[in-house]
């Protein structure tokens, strides 16, 4: 992946050429969760995950047991029920996942039609990573650019704000069901 920018310059007449040596093979996944609870601050939940056998036949992305391990997290850490709405990567679409969902009382699932990541606030978390942290920069070792985006994530986790405005991005609105009189 070549470094994203934001900002550069050149004399005048030269257009800007970013060069990067050699081709890394390295692969990081990372899972994340966007919290939000009317009344409450927004939060993020994350893991990143460096793939070191991924060139050897290993697993290029998280396993169904991973994202399991995530929800079971995110349940302890936010004390309540969880809505969870989730793209249609193949891996939320595992059957052994959807077993584990539809055996625990604490989680209710729904998916995102086909191609929406208009509609997915994470996909605005992934943006606002790549234009903060990973911009402009040149890593020198998997393990800088690992704590680059740790750093990264978790400038975005303190700043509610940052995540209420991934959520007004995808245009959804949150709603909770009023009170039926008895």
């Amino acid at each position: 992946m070549t470094p994203p920018t934001t900002r550069t310059w050149a004399k005048r007449g030269y257009t800007p050429v970013i060069r990067v040596r050699g081709r890394s093979q390295r692969r990081f996944s990372i899972a994340a969760l966007a919290c939000y609870k009317q009344g409450e601050r927004s939060r993020l939940i994350f893991r990143p995950k460096r793939h070191v056998d991924h060139k050897r036949g290993g697993r290029r992305s998280f396993t169904w047991t991973e994202y399991r391990d995530l929800l079971i997290a995110a349940h302890q850490q936010l004390g309540a029920p969880i809505v969870l709405v989730w793209d249609n990567l193949n891996v939320h679409r595992d059957a052994r996942l959807r077993a584990f969902i539809d055996s625990q009382d604490w989680i209710s699932c729904h998916s995102l039609p086909a191609y929406a990541p208009h509609l997915n606030p994470v996909e605005g978390i992934w943006s606002l990573l790549r234009r903060s942290s990973q911009a402009n920069t040149a890593f020198t070792d998997p393990d800088h650019l690992m704590r680059a985006l740790r750093q990264g994530l978790r400038q975005i986790q303190y700043r509610s704000s940052l995540i209420d405005g991934c959520l007004a991005g995808t245009g959804l609105i949150l709603t909770t069901p009023r009170q039926q009189s008895q």
